[in-house]
């Protein structure tokens, strides 16, 4: 294993020029199982569907997300594919073999007036306060992930054209745009904001930490918390949920799927199309409501007649 699975990590840097993150996730998920395939007295070259089935249901007995199931199963179906490419085995102990139905959930989202608290949240105009107002309204605006969010550049910034060059999954450039807000909130930390906060003349990191350096992912998220409890949503909100929020008041606003799906830099449209379920639904909540209002005053005018 202290061989094999090295290699199998290299060879996903290499071919699929994987994030850190999911190489994390790729090397978390193959660990467990193979403690579990040890447990067994098994090695990792001599499993069957048996094996995984059991395995599968000692993650059911722990009350793991079935999603998180999914992802552990792909990951380990991926690495015996490769063993069998390399020439470590011959067949894949796995070939056949059904993944969990994952059934398909949608994706949570603010309301316009939830958005706005948020964005209000950050108070003042020192250095700090203007690196996070810029990023809430960018994160909003764009449309771009957290991961994305923290590698950007200076270089990547033109706001006079407000849009912002983004390298997403699998190392794919797209450009993405933001409104006058953002646009606005990004000019004034660029001038008031990072210069306060650069320690080094060429530091290309776009968002800056106290130290200087390139800020942090889990610094973002935890900003992010304090400005929604701040904002009085009880909610867990995180930097991924304004992803969703942005998609979906694209469409509510009447935004075509297809430009939806290029600001988002998704591979395929299909990823894109959960949001206009997202969208209707909200559209009937929203019709529901109207229509028991309209109900409702109805019979409160026959009750007086």
């Amino acid at each position: 294993m202290e061989k094999l699975l090295p290699a199998y990590l290299r060879f996903l840097r290499a071919e699929r020029n994987l994030s850190p993150y999911t190489l994390r996730n790729y090397e978390n998920d193959l660990r467990s199982f193979f403690c579990y395939a040890e447990d067994a007295d098994r090695d990792i070259r001599d499993v069957d569907r048996y094996l995984l089935r059991g395995y599968l249901a000692k993650l059911r007995e722990q009350k793991m997300a079935l999603g998180s199931i999914v992802r552990k199963v792909s990951s380990i179906r991926s690495f015996y594919r490769f063993l069998v490419r390399q020439g470590h085995i011959e067949q894949d102990p796995l070939a056949g073999m059904h993944s969990p139905k994952k059934g398909r959930r949608l994706p949570s989202f603010l309301s316009v007036s939830q958005v706005l608290a948020i964005l209000g949240a950050v108070e003042g105009d020192s250095p700090k306060a203007l690196r996070d107002r810029a990023i809430l309204e960018l994160l909003y605006a764009s449309g771009v992930r957290l991961s994305e969010l923290v590698a950007l550049d200076t270089s990547d910034l033109d706001v006079s054209e407000q849009e912002v060059r983004v390298v997403g999954k699998g190392n794919k450039e797209r450009i993405a745009l933001m409104g006058r807000a953002a646009a606005a909130a990004l000019r004034r930390y660029m001038r008031e904001g990072r210069p306060a906060l650069v320690r080094r003349p060429h530091e290309r990191a776009l968002f800056l930490n106290k130290e200087g350096g390139r800020l942090s992912a889990r610094a973002v998220q935890m900003m992010l918390r304090r400005c929604a409890l701040k904002a009085g949503l009880d909610e867990r909100v995180f930097p991924h949920l304004l992803r969703h929020t942005f998609a979906t008041h694209m469409l509510d606003g009447g935004a075509d799927l297809r430009v939806v799906q290029e600001l988002l830099g998704h591979t395929s449209v299909a990823s894109t199309q959960i949001y206009t379920h997202v969208s209707e639904a909200e559209k009937r909540r929203v019709y529901n409501a109207a229509f028991y209002n309209v109900w409702r005053s109805r019979q409160r005018r026959s009750e007086e007649g």
